[in-house]
């Protein structure tokens, strides 16, 4: 016998979510461990980044500084002992150049080894190379050297021959002087790398036939530095 006096039951009260749940998805929780791994790299990449810029900053800096410039050359004096074309198809050759280079840089050295030097003639080898010692220019500073060039017998073209002669006649040789070889710039205890030059000098010189010894020099422009 049912008592009436008993409330009638309602429908079953939802069942509440887990702690975990909210609207049916679950809740995502970080890891401590992840966070600080996360944030060492950052940390690590932000420290690189600085690091590289304040490189770079440097680099540039120093550079601006001491940037180092071109040496530059001439041709100061010149003598011809032997230029004979008379002995096709060979040619006697000697004579001698005083070259005059120079360091414009304030703050940085240059250094020349395994210097070279020769003479051609309309682009033309008449004297075999010659090597010259080792040179250590200072900070604005100047130094000439006075090669001997030639040999006894060279071998000539045709047009080496001809062109000589007719120069003579006129009294005036166009010929092009030759340097090459290795240089370095030091600025303190800083060191480039060796890097090749090569140097050329164009003169024309007064010459006769018969005439042995000193010139003049009709023409010395600037020689041309390749580096």
């Amino acid at each position: 016998m049912t008592d009436q006096n008993q409330p009638p039951q309602g429908p079953p009260s939802p069942q509440q979510p887990p702690s975990n749940m909210v609207e049916g998805k679950p809740l995502k929780y970080n890891c401590p461990a992840h966070e600080q791994a996360s944030s060492v790299r950052r940390s690590c990449c932000l420290l690189i980044f600085i690091f590289l810029l304040l490189a770079g900053v440097t680099v540039l800096t120093v550079w601006l500084v001491y940037r180092p410039h071109k040496p530059r050359f001439m041709v100061a004096g010149a003598a011809i002992y032997e230029l004979n074309a008379t002995s096709q198809p060979f040619i006697s050759t000697s004579m001698q150049f005083t070259i005059v280079t120079r360091n414009p840089n304030k703050r940085v050295s240059i250094s020349y080894s395994k210097l070279q030097a020769y003479v051609s003639y309309r682009n033309q080898q008449i004297t075999p190379p010659v090597d010259l010692p080792p040179l250590h220019l200072e900070t604005k500073s100047t130094v000439s050297m006075s090669p001997v060039l030639g040999s006894g017998m060279v071998p000539a073209s045709a047009e080496v021959v001809n062109g000589l002669m007719i120069d003579e006649t006129y009294g005036v040789v166009a010929m092009k002087v030759v340097l090459l070889g290795k240089l370095r710039w030091k600025a303190g205890a800083i060191k480039t790398l060796k890097y090749g030059f090569y140097v050329r000098c164009d003169v024309w010189v007064g010459l006769k036939k018969g005439v042995a010894g000193p010139v003049p020099l009709l023409g010395a422009p600037p020689c041309k530095v390749d580096i």
